[in-house]
């Protein structure tokens, strides 16, 4: 990995014991990590002499022995888990926020978003309804990318600066409203590192997935080994332009579904 390049960490939902998860289907469930092992995985990035940034943060002064911490959909583990391990480890994070879960079972309501921005901690948008963007007209993407982010910045009184793709699946209008509209970056979920001369507007994004080790974690942080899930990732956007969104989920829903038999 280049000097001054970070990996973008990204982040779901925590599973807490005892506490339902917000979904149970297995596209959902893959991306959701135990709490003892994201503490285990901040432990290490603190003991190793790491430093956790926010979006903000990491484009502002990228540099070595960093990541950048997000957290996408807006679950109530943000706040009540997610936010505690961050704060202990002195870490920043992004957690960007889908505007039409806040409130729903599982998820954070207004005012614990509230209360998570004045922990300090950035808020970034995650659409209005977590719709694929490639997906809708033009009425429908200002809905998910602008109609969304003034809600957030009514509910929170601050800019929101910051927009990650649904799915990670986007195009070119999606990337020219967002600059038209303010966001300073776009992330995504191609796995790939950031660095000064990254294009902001397509920032990618390495997942942590419930499966991933402790040391597969460390291995990605450093940057290593992230051609395979670049192959992966290149091979899923194959299929999704052949298949379409619709008929590519279906698919890999069925998959999922057989491998957890």
């Amino acid at each position: 990995m280049a000097a001054g390049s970070m990996v973008y960490l990204m982040y779901h939902e925590l599973e807490l014991s005892g506490r339902p998860l917000c979904e149970t289907e297995s596209g959902y469930v893959r991306y959701v990590l135990s709490e003892s092992a994201f503490h285990s995985q901040v432990l290490w990035l603190k003991s190793e002499g790491w430093q956790g940034m926010s979006v903000s943060q990491a484009l502002e002064s990228p540099r070595d022995w960093a990541v950048a911490i997000t957290f996408d959909d807006g679950a109530e583990t943000d706040l009540i888990s997610a936010a505690q391990v961050l704060k202990e480890a002195g870490f920043q994070a992004t957690f960007y926020a889908t505007v039409g879960f806040l409130g729903k079972r599982g998820y954070m309501s207004a005012s614990q978003l509230r209360a998570l921005s004045n922990l300090g901690f950035e808020i970034g948008c995650h659409s209005m309804t977590h719709a694929y963007l490639s997906d809708l007209d033009s009425r429908g993407l200002r809905r998910e990318v602008v109609e969304a982010k003034q809600e957030l910045e009514q509910i929170l009184g601050l800019p929101i600066e910051h927009f990650s793709c649904p799915g990670g699946r986007y195009d070119g209008r999606a990337r020219k409203l967002a600059q038209e509209t303010g966001y300073s970056s776009v992330a995504t979920s191609h796995p790939h590192p950031n660095g000064p001369s990254s294009d902001r507007f397509s920032l990618g994004r390495v997942a942590v997935m419930q499966d991933t080790t402790l040391p597969e974690f460390q291995r990605l942080c450093r940057g290593q080994g992230l051609w395979k899930r670049q192959l992966s990732g290149s091979l899923r956007e194959t299929a999704k332009s052949v298949l379409g969104n619709f008929l590519y989920d279906r698919f890999r829903a069925r998959l999922l579904h057989h491998r957890s038999e």
